[in-house]
């Protein structure tokens, strides 16, 4: 049995003897031709060879042709940031500059990047008949977004009806990107709108479920099979996105793989994943990846799953990682081998966070796969970027992909399970959703106003005045009271005319006045005999 055939049987929910591999091979295929992403994501020639060389490698039973959503944006008037290691990113909304959707029309086969596209697809047809092909196209909603920009959210709530224009004629481009390249040779049609996992169940089934039932089955007529990819904290949407009635579901490592396979298998759907991108195929050991591979293939067996990483490859991701999982798929006593092996302990060393954002500033840090490479993570980064003018240099923000190992290390330090996520003076703000703007500048102000408070609180303080008799304190006591009146500051003031208190603090002279300053130095903690020694020392 080819692997095309295996991966049909387990779209169609039969038990197979294996379970089918599908490694998503984005600009990893560049990679592995020598090139950069901006290089191969724009020759047909260089899809095509980084394609076959990814079959020759990692011998899969399906595979994509290119990875990249970027394609029908571009034609549609959205322009493109390159980048050497990973997909564009679209950095401007043809609606947010001016354009209006009836200037908008469908594209052409012979339009843009997608003609090359799909002239790789038919010559990888020709040369690889054994291996199923995925073609992937923008998702309704994600391609909406790409158009108007993260304006959409305020435009489900205020103008519902325009929005639904909006996704209708995206629905039409995705139905004309499916036929495309169904003619082209593709087996299954993936509709990639990682952008869904930002919106609530209920928005999800009002603006999501129409378009995207109807392109399922305008695929589905069309003689091709269906998936429905999705990134980011999805779960709650698992349900809506089985309503939609695709062939496959396909998630990433944010989304528990036995939820999924609960909920599609009860919808009669097969469903992939979810094998972690960064910390394990990009930054683990070849040991790490096999642990990882056959923990999903025990949790998804052998009926409709089919084993993928939990999205798009990252570029640099090592070639002996890729061929591990290979060498696991095929081969049942390195099953068995790897199952009897004991689990590595985890490497990373974890930061202390007790006393991060202590500082003056607020620091707003988000955690993303890479905003360059990661749709969500990019409009995530973009809203929080928007909103940090407004503080005036008290807000600080940091970017933390985690496709380098300190960013994990950050990560896991702060708690941190889903991405994107935004935290704020390392406490788990937005978890998977982007903000709306005055949602995210009030979780801001908020911690600047609980950082004035807990500032005026540590500055607590009292002048002692000391006289030999309260007459003699008099004079010195309206100075201090008038000076706290000026200033709008209240200030605890006590009188000691006692000769044994005056001669225990050394006054010699009176009048005098001694100002003693409070500063918290620990809350809610034991501080160790070494800090509380430092603090001593200050004194």
């Amino acid at each position: 049995m080819t692997g095309r055939d295996l991966l049909k049987k387990a779209f169609s929910l039969q038990d197979v003897e294996r379970i089918p591999w599908t490694p998503f091979v984005g600009v990893h295929g560049g990679n592995l031709i020598g090139v950069t992403a901006t290089a191969y994501l724009q020759s047909e020639d260089l899809l095509f060879k980084g394609v076959s060389k990814a079959i020759e490698l990692y011998n899969p039973d399906g595979i994509p042709v290119a990875f990249d959503l970027q394609m029908e944006a571009e034609v549609l008037g959205c322009t493109l940031a390159w980048a050497d290691h990973n997909p564009p990113a679209v950095v401007s909304h043809p609606l947010l500059d001016g354009k209006t959707l009836e200037d908008l029309t469908i594209p052409g086969k012979n339009d843009g990047r997608i003609k090359l596209t799909l002239n790789a697809t038919r010559r990888l047809r020709a040369a690889h008949p054994d291996v199923a092909l995925y073609g992937l196209i923008t998702g309704p909603f994600t391609l909406a977004l790409h158009l108007l920009g993260t304006d959409i959210f305020m435009k489900m709530l205020e103008d519902p009806e325009d929005m639904k224009r909006l996704l209708s004629f995206t629905t039409e481009v995705g139905k004309s990107m499916a036929m495309y390249y169904i003619e082209a040779g593709c087996d299954i049609i993936a509709v990639v709108d990682p952008m869904t996992s930002q919106i609530d169940p209920m928005s999800f089934e009002t603006f999501i479920t129409p378009c995207a039932t109807d392109l399922f089955e305008h695929i589905r007529t069309s003689g091709a099979l269906s998936s429905f990819f999705v990134c980011g904290h999805a779960q709650q949407n698992i349900e809506a996105m089985c309503g939609c009635k695709p062939d496959n579901i396909c998630i990433d490592e944010n989304i528990p793989l036995d939820y999924v396979k609960e909920v599609a298998l009860k919808n009669k759907i097969s469903f992939g994943g979810n094998i972690k991108l960064t910390v394990v195929m990009l930054m683990g050991t070849t040991n790490d990846v096999q642990e990882n591979a056959l923990e999903c293939m025990d949790l998804g067996g052998k009926k409709g799953f089919i084993l993928a990483p939990g999205c798009d490859m990252p570029m640099d991701t090592p070639v002996e990682n890729v061929q591990a999982v290979t060498e696991l798929v095929h081969d049942t006593y390195k099953q068995d081998v790897v199952r009897a092996m004991e689990k590595e302990q985890s490497k990373l060393d974890l930061l202390n966070m007790k006393d991060y954002g202590q500082t003056d500033r607020v620091v707003v840090d988000v955690i993303t796969l890479d905003s360059e490479s990661c749709a969500p993570c990019q409009y995530m980064v973009e809203a929080v970027k928007r909103v940090t003018p407004h503080f005036d240099g008290i807000v600080e923000w940091r970017e933390h992909a985690i496709k380098k190992l300190e960013a994990v290390t950050f990560m896991s330090s702060l708690m941190v399970k889903n991405i994107p996520t935004i935290c704020i003076d390392g406490k788990i703000a937005f978890v998977s959703q982007i903000p709306p703007k005055q949602e995210l500048i009030a979780a801001i102000q908020k911690r600047i106003n609980e950082k004035l408070k807990l500032k005026i609180k540590s500055k607590k303080g009292e002048l002692f005045i000391f006289g030999k008799n309260k007459q003699e304190c008099q004079e010195l006591l309206t100075n201090v009271k008038r000076a706290s009146a000026e200033l709008g500051q209240q200030l605890d003031v006590k009188i000691i005319t006692d000769p044994n208190q005056l001669a225990t603090f050394g006054i010699m002279e009176t009048p005098a006045a001694i100002l003693a300053e409070y500063k918290v130095k620990s809350k809610g903690t034991n501080p160790s005999v070494e800090i509380i020694k430092e603090w001593i020392k200050e004194i």
